[in-house]
């Protein structure tokens, strides 16, 4: 008999942005869970789980970032390890509907939204007030009628939420008629749609690219950066967006001449 070959699959891992005695910070991608959920009780992947096997010891998560998002997700290694969030400056990166305003701030309060598999409470809690400060980093306008204009509009937009309330950075930009890109919930279906058509996006174009905060041990000051990647990458090359943005943002980008812009361009402008 011919002899037995076992196939040993590696384990899976994520990225570290920055590790210390006490802290350690992940590349989330888009689609994974930060710990288990009763809202995906099947899903058997979560960013706790594969850490904690990655380093071979506990790690508790500093804060949550939506299954969406991508980008910095911070965890402690220590336990009882405190960080004062009011401190943290928290920068993420979205790809909007429409042209907003050059900057601005989104002051308005959201209620909180149970998620489906969490029984509404008899008595609704009062709106919390939310925060949002955001700014326009580049426009496009697209010869593809999604609506009923023969354009269409879109915009990179950096987000920096003040508050934390939950999903508050795609509840607000749809408060202001904006709404993020790949947003199955608060966004728009056919502007979704048009981006996994044309430019085969499938995911929520939102990342926190990201944090900036005193280190609760040393109080050093502390920069931790995660840029952008994937579906998300090809979305800001195919718009000629990369001049935009930090090249701290962007180690996943070509700064050259993209050649999906240029097929992108041949297809809408010239077929």
């Amino acid at each position: 008999m011919p002899p037995i070959t076992l196939s040993h699959q590696a384990p899976e891992s994520l990225p570290i942005l920055y590790r210390d005695d006490s802290l350690v910070a992940v590349h989330k991608p888009s689609g994974l869970l930060v710990h288990r959920s009763d809202l995906a009780r099947h899903e058997t992947r979560f960013a706790v789980q594969i850490l904690r096997d990655q380093l071979g010891l506990p790690v508790h998560p500093l804060h949550r970032l939506d299954r969406g998002t991508s980008g910095v997700l911070l965890f402690a290694t220590i336990r009882g390890a405190v960080l004062d969030w009011s401190t943290v400056r928290k920068t993420y990166l979205a790809v909007v509907r429409g042209h907003p305003d050059e900057s601005g701030e989104i002051d308005h309060a959201l209620s909180r939204q149970p998620d489906d598999y969490e029984r509404a409470p008899d008595i609704p809690a009062p709106p919390q007030e939310a925060l949002t400060r955001y700014r326009r980093l580049a426009t496009t306008e697209l010869p593809v009628a999604v609506d009923r204009y023969p354009t269409s509009r879109y915009a990179l937009v950096q987000l920096e939420p003040v508050t934390g309330r939950r999903h508050q950075l795609r509840r607000h930009m749809k408060h202001i008629a904006h709404p993020i890109i790949g947003d199955a919930t608060h966004g728009k279906g056919r502007h979704n749609r048009m981006f996994a058509e044309c430019f085969d996006n499938h995911r929520l174009l939102l990342a926190c690219v990201e944090l900036r905060f005193p280190h609760p041990v040393s109080s050093q000051p502390l920069t931790i950066t995660a840029p952008i990647e994937g579906e998300f990458a090809r979305v800001i090359r195919a718009l000629g967006w990369q001049g935009a943005l930090p090249s701290a943002w962007l180690s996943e980008c070509d700064y050259s001449h993209s050649i999906v812009h240029e097929l992108f361009i041949q297809l809408f402008f010239k077929g």
